[in-house]
């Protein structure tokens, strides 16, 4: 059992070693406000109809016009946001992020595109703004790490030294939850 339990430790935690890494660098670092940049730039377009809040809509136009510049949507989700008086479309990815918004002019509307930089870019998978395929090894992850920490817990309850040990980091561990979660 101790053995199993070793290797299922073993070949996760060497497996996941890299996803972690990124996800504890990009969490902390976006905590003290470390996010990355994008490069940007907009355009204005000229529009057959005037916008409207319908996201289908809204979206549509954003595509046409990435795919006459070249460019791919965004991969993450799209959504119509309150701006003003008035609303724009927020669609936002791994790669690029891209706001479409009106402007006084009815029949023409500005487009900003913002690539993301490297950085930014792993802040992005962080934030599940990536792929399907992105956010399915996220979610692999998740469970990989909370494998991990049992499979170590039950390594540790197996040997009578070790167990009074993770008692004791286990007991603490949870007094700092509950302070973190009272105190946040």
């Amino acid at each position: 059992m101790q053995r199993t339990l070793l290797s299922i430790h073993l070949y996760l935690a060497a497996f996941f070693l890299p996803i972690a890494l990124m996800f504890a660098a990009t969490g902390a670092l976006y905590t003290v406000s470390i996010k990355g940049n994008y490069l940007e730039t907009s355009r204005t377009l000229e529009l057959e109809l005037p916008l409207t809040a319908e996201l289908s809509a809204l979206t549509k136009v954003a595509e046409t016009a990435l795919a006459a510049e070249g460019l791919e949507v965004p991969s993450g989700a799209a959504s119509v946001k309150k701006a003003g008086t008035g609303y724009e479309l927020e669609w936002t990815g791994a790669d690029r992020d891209v706001l479409l918004k009106p402007t006084p002019d009815p029949l023409k509307a500005t487009l900003v595109i913002k690539d993301t930089t490297s950085w930014r870019h792993l802040v992005q998978l962080h934030k599940a703004k990536g792929s399907d395929i992105a956010k399915a090894i996220s979610v692999l992850w998740a469970v990989g790490l909370v494998v991990i920490l049992l499979s170590g817990l039950l390594m540790a309850w197996n040997v009578p030294t070790y167990r009074r040990k993770a008692i004791g980091a286990g007991a603490l561990g949870l007094a700092t939850f509950v302070l973190y979660v009272l105190l946040g």
